[in-house]
Order: C-alpha cells, then sequence, then structure tokens
C-alpha cells in the first residue's frame, strides 16, 4: 500500500510540475523571446501560480492517479484530454473575473491546452513503451515456448500482451489471418505472415529465422469446425501441439497477466461460428410465462432447461420418465440464484393420464416436446417400444396441450425421419406429421394451438452419439470401432442446436406463413466418421492405426452410410433467418391420421409388432427398412385398412 501511495504522489507532483511548465511553455511559444523578457518575475509568478492553483484540484477530481502509467490506454488519454480542458476553461474564467484577460493573450490558452496535454500525456505513453520492450526483451531470453498465432484480432492482441511477462509460458513468434488480412502489418512488433492457407510456408520461413513454432494457437474464436480441422492436420504434420485460448466470456476469474491455453476438443473440430440471435424475440416468447419441457433430464431436453431458465418464466415444468435424471437437473436448476419455480414432474409421456393431469394443473403456455427413443440399433430391437414413445407419445402431448389451451408446443424431430430406414426415424416422421397436421388445421380457427416442429442432426454428447462411444473405447484402449468407411453424419454441438431450436420456436410462432412446414438447423456439411475417429486419437496424443486400431463392423440393422436433413420432395427454402431452413412435406389430414395412429397404438400394445410394421410403413410410404421397396403413398386409407389404397 506504502509504494502504491507513493508512486500515486510521484505522479501528482509529476502533473503539478508539468503544469506549472505547460503555462510557461505557452507564454514563450505566443509572446517570442523579446516580448518574453518585458514580462516581470511577479507577473509570471502569479500567473503560473494560480495555473496550478486551478490545476490541483482539476487533476485531483477527475481521479488521474488510479491508472497505473504501465497500462496507460486510451481510455487514460480520454482522462488527460478531459483534465486539460476542464482545468483551461476554468482557468479562462477565473482569469476574466480578476482582470478581463487583459494581460494573458487569448490565443496562449489554445496553446496552453496543447502543451499540457502533452506533457500529461508523453511521459506516461513513453514510460509503457520503455515497459513494454524491455519486457519484451525479457521475455525473449527466457526458455518460453515459441507460439505461432491462427487470428489478427483483439483476442490475439490481448494473448501478445499477456505474453510480454517476464514468466509468461509462451513467446508468440507470428500471425497467420483466416483470409490474409493485414499480412505485412505487426501487432505489438509481432508481424502477420501469412493467411492460413500459407501456413506451410509461414512455418519454414520461422525455422530459418531460428523461431521454429512449437504450438499453434486459435485465438480467432469465428473459425467453424471445418477450418479447425484442416488447421489440426496441418498442426500434425508440421510437428506443432495445436490448443486454443478461451472465450473472454468463459474466463471465470476475468482476464489476467495469463491467458491458459486449452487443448483442441471435439466441438472444436465440429463446431461452427456462433450465430447472432434474436434473444429480444426470444423474451417475449418465454418471460413470465409457464414453460413445459419434456424429456427435460436427457440431453437436448437439460439444456432446452437451461437456456430457457435465463429468460425468466414464470414457471418451469420438467417431465420426464428417468428419476435421476429428472433429479440431476432438478438439483442443478435449484442451485441458481436467479432459478425460476421449478416444478419436478415424474412421468412418461405413453400414459395418456399422467400427462393429461399435468398440464391441467400447471396450464403451460408452452411446450418442448424433447422424450423420444433415439438409439437406432435398440429401436430396431424393441420396435413396438419406440413407436410407442415417438409417435404416440406425441401424439398424446399434442392433444393435451390443446385440451391446456397452450400457445405452443415445439417438437422436435431428427434427421433420421427423412427417408428413413429404421423404426426410430419412421417413428418421428410420424410425429413430425402429426404435428404438421394439427398445425395446418389450427390456422382454420383463431387462437388454436400452434405446432413447431425443428428438424436436426447428431448433437455432440448427447446420449447415442458416437463421439461419447469413441471417448469410452480410447479410454479402454482401443479399438475404436466403425460401422462402414464411407459413412458420414452431420454434427453440431448441443448448446448450438438448442439455441437454434428456441430461434426456430419464436420465429415459427409469429409467422403464420410457416404453419405445417418444419424448421431445419443448417448443419453444415457432414463429416466421414472415420475421419473423426482418426481425429479423436491424435487429440488424444496418439497415433492412429498405431496406438489405437480402427475396425469396421458393418452397417447396423436400419442404419444408413447417410443421413438427409430434405426429403427428396421437400426441397430447402431459405427463412432470411441465420441457420434456419424450411421444408414444406406432404400435408396430412389430422383427424384421418389420428385414426391411423390409434391403430398402430393398438397393434403395439397389443404386441402385434408385425402388424405395427406395416401400418407404419404405410403412414409413411417412404420409409425403407433392410432395403425393401418404398410402398404406395396413399397413405392414410391404406394405414386404416381401406381396400381403394391397396
Amino acid at each position: 500500500m506504502k509504494l502504491k501511495l507513493s508512486r500515486a504522489y510521484i505522479a501528482f507532483a509529476h502533473d503539478v510540475v508539468m503544469a506549472a511548465f505547460s503555462f510557461l511553455a505557452a507564454l514563450y511559444l505566443r509572446l517570442g523571446s523579446d516580448q518574453w523578457s518585458l514580462r516581470s518575475d511577479q507577473d509570471l509568478l502569479i500567473g503560473t501560480g494560480l495555473f496550478v492553483a486551478v490545476a490541483i484540484p482539476v487533476f485531483l477530481s477527475l481521479r488521474l492517479y488510479r491508472g497505473v502509467w504501465r497500462y496507460a490506454s486510451t481510455s487514460d488519454m480520454a482522462g488527460l484530454v478531459r483534465a486539460a480542458t476542464l482545468t483551461i476553461l476554468v482557468f479562462t474564467v477565473v482569469l476574466f473575473l480578476v482582470n478581463r484577460l487583459e494581460t494573458v493573450p487569448r490565443s496562449v490558452l489554445i496553446i496552453n491546452w496543447f502543451v499540457l496535454l502533452t506533457l500529461l500525456g508523453g511521459p506516461r505513453f513513453l514510460y509503457r513503451s520503455l515497459k513494454d520492450r524491455r519486457q519484451a526483451r525479457r521475455a525473449f531470453n527466457t526458455e518460453a515456448i515459441p507460439a505461432l498465432l491462427v487470428g489478427a484480432g483483439d483476442e490475439a492482441e490481448l494473448f501478445i500482451r499477456a505474453t510480454r511477462s517476464v514468466d509468461a509460458e509462451y513467446r508468440a513468434v507470428g500471425l497467420v489471418s483466416e483470409r490474409g488480412a493485414r499480412v505485412g502489418r505487426n501487432i505489438h512488433g509481432i508481424d502477420v505472415l501469412g493467411s492460413i492457407d500459407e501456413l506451410d510456408a509461414v512455418v519454414e520461413q520461422l525455422k530459418r529465422r531460428g523461431q521454429a513454432p512449437q504450438r499453434l494457437i486459435i485465438t480467432d474464436h469465428r473459425l467453424d469446425g471445418g477450418i479447425v480441422r484442416e488447421l489440426f492436420d496441418a498442426a500434425d504434420r508440421l510437428g506443432m501441439v495445436m490448443g486454443r485460448i478461451p472465450r473472454l466470456t468463459d474466463l471465470k476469474d476475468g482476464l489476467g497477466d495469463e491467458i491458459p491455453i486449452r487443448p483442441i476438443a471435439v466441438e472444436d473440430l465440429l463446431g461452427r461460428p456462433q450465430q447472432a440471435l434474436d434473444r429480444s424475440g426470444l423474451e417475449v416468447l418465454i418471460r413470465g410465462r409457464r414453460v413445459m419441457v419434456t424429456g427435460a433430464g436427457g440431453s437436448i431436453g437439460s439444456e432446452l432447461v437451461r437456456q430457457i431458465a435465463t429468460f425468466a418464466p414464470e414457471r418451469l415444468v420438467l417431465f420426464e420418465a428417468c428419476e435421476f435424471n429428472l433429479y440431476t437437473i432438478d438439483q442443478e436448476l435449484s442451485a441458481r440464484p436467479d432459478a425460476p419455480q421449478v416444478v419436478p414432474l415424474l412421468g412418461d409421456v405413453r400414459d395418456a393420464g399422467r400427462v393429461g393431469q399435468a398440464m391441467a394443473d400447471h396450464r403451460p403456455d408452452l411446450v418442448f416436446h424433447a422424450a423420444a427413443l433415439k438409439h437406432v440399433p435398440m429401436v430396431e430391437h424393441n420396435p413396438e417400444e419406440g413407436i410407442l414413445t415417438n409417435a404416440i407419445g406425441t401424439r398424446i402431448v399434442a392433444d393435451a396441450c390443446i385440451e391446456a389451451g397452450t400457445a405452443l408446443m415445439v417438437q422436435i424431430s431428427t434427421d433420421k425421419a427423412v427417408n428413413p430406414t429404421n423404426v426410430m426415424g419412421a417413428s418421428k416422421r410420424v410425429a413430425e406429421m402429426y404435428a404438421q397436421a394439427l398445425d395446418l388445421a389450427a390456422g382454420q380457427r383463431p387462437g388454436g394451438t400452434r405446432f413447431v416442429t425443428v428438424r436436426f442432426g447428431n448433437v455432440l454428447g448427447s446420449t447415442g452419439s458416437v463421439v461419447p462411444l469413441f471417448q469410452r473405447q480410447l479410454a479402454a484402449g482401443g479399438p475404436i470401432t466403425v460401422t462402414h468407411p464411407d459413412m458420414t453424419r452431420y454434427f453440431m454441438t448441443v448448446r448450438e442446436a438448442v439455441e437454434l431450436v428456441l430461434h426456430a420456436s419464436q420465429f415459427g410462432a409469429r409467422n403464420a406463413d410457416y404453419r405445417g412446414k418444419i424448421f431445419v438447423l443448417d448443419m453444415g456439411e457432414p463429416v466421414r466418421i472415420v475421419d473423426l475417429a482418426r481425429q479423436m486419437i491424435r487429440l488424444a496424443g496418439l497415433r492412429p492405426d498405431r496406438d489405437i486400431a480402427i475396425t469396421f463392423t458393418g452397417l447396423r440393422p436400419g442404419e444408413k452410410l447417410f443421413e438427409e436433413i430434405f426429403h427428396g420432395a421437400e426441397p430447402p427454402v431459405a427463412t432470411g433467418q441465420p441457420g434456419l431452413l424450411v421444408a414444406t412435406p406432404r400435408a396430412v389430414d389430422a383427424e384421418a391420421l389420428g385414426r391411423a395412429i390409434d391403430e398402430l397404438r393398438q397393434s403395439c400394445r397389443s404386441r402385434q409388432v408385425e402388424m405395427a410394421l406395416g401400418i407404419l410403413r404405410r403412414l409413411v410410404p417412404e420409409y425403407q427398412p433392410n432395403g425393401q421397396p418404398p410402398v404406395s403413398p396413399a397413405l392414410v386409407d391404406a394405414a386404416s385398412g381401406g381396400d381403394e389404397a391397396r
């Protein structure tokens, strides 16, 4: 504390001396040496004393001595401008009151402003420059790891500044930018050497300088997963370890003298830049309203609950069949200081009585239906269970929403519902059809429940995702099992998926033009599963096919080589919203479809699996299990047993 106090006093004394000198210098610059000599020492002393007497309270009132000279910045410069301006203005008023400005030429005051600002700011920024140069020399002589930075923006500047400390772990030796922007320029003396496409040449150039980089550090968080995968492969080829700095908003302790570097995660390889979402629209949709989430303890449902809770609903009803999952998400929400009223309800969406009672008790304004069985092989082995949950359960929830007067139900769907080859996908397609039919029917009567369906692909880390499976296999020492070398899948992070689901919900709810349509999240480009496996092995610091083997097991029942997010007859249409497309599938009459679903439920309840699968095929004519050809699309009559459709 003593040291800080003494430095503040030194800075204050410096400014007082500079203020006095600035007044004398301004007079001399204005009058010249001849007229200066005609001024009496008493006049000069009085004028200087008066100026200093004005400057001292101004400097103290503006708190110029809370800043540290070593970190002088543009905000400090703004404070100095305010101090110089206020000092000159007050001094002008005082002079006018004393002698009506008769003893000092008015132009002296303008000159004094420039001189004072220069004398106050110059030493501060000179001190910082000298400190930075000295620290850079000292840091360069340490054992810091040479790092090549990807990105030439604000985050890179912060990282370079952090590496100027003597005990910094890393030393920046160069930068590359995504599109070659700022090439030839430098940030704190570190050159932007080229674009990402020129990475090999940049590394070779640094090697010739004796500054071969050992780390490749991503500072630009706008890079999508495709570019990160290319950089990861390049770093592996060039012998560099790759990492990235966290987002500044993710630093729990704020920005300190050192920015931690975290390893590349699989989410980095598959993620995309975060979209700017309409948070004001979500506020209008959710704030102060009663919201219910089915499947609230699952991977999608729990993230929905987390994000919905941030928009301050009046009540958040968690409907979940798994006791442990419900307990976990309830405890997580209860620990939040700003948590809304949370109601945890154990229940199965296949139980119409339980669903109806929950709806009647809480009268939700919004329902997000995320409950589903989604493990393709498990549903193939237990088809009636998958149909009862995915198709019949959706019908039960949707009908209960209408009965309770719910304003909006959001149906979470999957890309496996497009040209399905398995029961899981076909049952989800039936759920899509029913929600679509009800939404179209609601348009014919005012105040009816809106139904918005959102379809997307695989979510990283969710139950059923290939990523947790690969991680378990890696932990066990391998091998990693891939069903086919050409298999591809769409991926997105659970956070991104849920953000876009919420965005689609509010957009669809307020745009009647999208009744009966299906929102499809822009999933980017599909990823080859075998490439993902190899990259995950390298992320673990191991070598594919040497340390960890990759074996191909063949397609499992109901599995496809590639997924589609649009049916051939439903071409994608842009919505004008980031990350959202829309499809227009064939429309089905809600009442006729309801009768067919009743038959489907009866056959599943009575364990007549073959009959249930037959009805499912006629309801979803594009469903082709085990390579069987599609049936005629005369779906509802056929599903209901009508001869004319056969």
